[in-house]
């Protein structure tokens, strides 16, 4: 696991922006996995504003999401898909029938599961994986738990991630109790992974990220096993280390 240390989220954006860059610039056609959330939006406008400078060409690259609530539809302006489309998608010259987010509105969990799991296969597995981290260590929305995830699954949302999403909503009450999200299999196996991390509120996780024992309550220390894993973290992020 390599850490790059930023002063600020900015700083953070750019450096995340770069690195996915590289990939692109390396494999036109490369697959990207996606994240949403505050953590990765600076990077998205740094990812655009090169777009806009000429230095990145998306026409090529397949992208699949990490995660969707259930019951939004992807019209709607809290869903995953939504923010996608707004805040990159629709900014950079990517065709929009190479992006992929978990359909949360298919009434059959299992078998919408099992049709992403079997798309990110036929893609040939994810070359670059972006991610965040909850703050109670969760990544895409893979919660503390007994075990560890595999693929692609349906999970209810902890009380503490209700609670940090609920400022997209009007109340509590309006936040989707559950969400469709890639597996920690699938995750694992991208061939590199890129996890963004701003913020004091993020400091815990960070800190059971980069020493913490290996262990399900906190899911994000799996990724201590990756071949190829890059932690780019602001100072506020690194306050408890």
């Amino acid at each position: 696991m390599r850490l790059i240390r930023a002063k600020d989220y900015d700083e953070l954006s750019a450096i995340a922006a770069r690195v996915i860059g590289a990939q692109v610039t390396l494999k036109p056609n490369c697959v990207l996995g996606l994240a949403t959330g505050s953590s990765p939006e600076g990077t998205y406008k740094e990812l655009i504003a090169a777009y806009n400078r000429g230095e990145l060409d998306f026409s090529q690259v397949r992208t699949v999401n990490l995660d969707e609530y259930v019951g939004l539809e992807p019209t709607h302006d809290q869903s995953y898909a939504y923010f996608m489309r707004d805040r990159f998608f629709d900014h950079v010259n990517i065709d929009l029938k190479n992006t992929n987010v978990p359909d949360g509105m298919n009434p059959d969990p299992a078998a919408e599961c099992a049709r992403y799991d079997a798309l990110i296969q036929s893609m040939g597995g994810i070359d670059l994986q972006l991610l965040g981290i909850g703050p109670n260590g969760h990544i895409g929305f893979n919660e503390p738990g007994d075990t560890f995830s595999l693929g692609t699954q349906q999970i209810k949302l902890t009380q503490s991630t209700l609670e940090a999403n609920k400022r997209f909503f009007a109340s509590i009450d309006d936040v989707p109790t559950h969400a469709r999200t890639m597996g920690i299999r699938d995750i694992m196996q991208a061939r590199r992974i890129l996890l963004v991390a701003s913020g004091e509120n993020k400091a815990q996780a960070v800190k059971g990220l980069l020493t913490g024992a290996i262990s399900p309550q906190m899911p994000c220390t799996i990724l201590q096993y990756h071949p190829d894993c890059i932690v780019v973290a602001d100072e506020a992020a690194l306050s408890a280390l």
